[in-house]
């Protein structure tokens, strides 16, 4: 499993011209899911995304969490975006192999399960809508990009 995690001030995803998701200051974490992934992968995932230290201190040093934002009440939202082409491989010729991504009725409970795992950790998640043509729109935080992996 893996979650693209950016870091942003603001992020929001539309289908149809519909807002159906849109967090202020957080994290936009673009979720794939690959064929050998349990609901231990996205628990781990989740896990991770809530106490990863990608925010600043009073110091300005990327020393706080999701998690510690939350518990001093400041605050820091998730938005969960599906994301199957985070599985494309690219490797050979000029098209991307989709091979890797696990179809979708194996990859949406997963998904599911990585915003539900948040929410029970205490996070305010927004998200996409799976299968949908989604336009996201964020404006990174300083910029923070990272790959999480389980």
């Amino acid at each position: 499993m893996r979650g693209l995690l950016q870091r942003v001030t603001a992020a929001r995803v539309e289908v149809g011209g519909e807002v159906v998701g849109s967090i202020g200051p957080g994290l936009c974490v673009l979720v794939g899911v690959t064929h050998d992934d349990t609901e231990a992968d996205a628990t781990k995932l989740a896990s991770k995304l809530w106490t990863l230290r990608v925010f600043d201190d009073a110091d300005g040093s990327m020393n706080l969490a999701a998690e510690d934002l939350a518990a001093e009440d400041i605050g820091a939202e998730i938005l969960v975006v599906s994301q199957f082409t985070l599985y494309g491989d690219v490797r050979k010729g000029r098209r991307p192999s989709w091979i890797g991504a696990a179809r979708p009725e194996q990859a949406e409970p997963l998904v599911e399960r990585v915003v539900e795992e948040l929410r029970v950790l205490g996070a305010t998640v927004a998200t996409g809508r799976f299968g949908a043509d989604m336009a996201v729109s964020l404006t990174n935080d300083g910029p923070v990009t990272l790959l999480v992996e389980t």
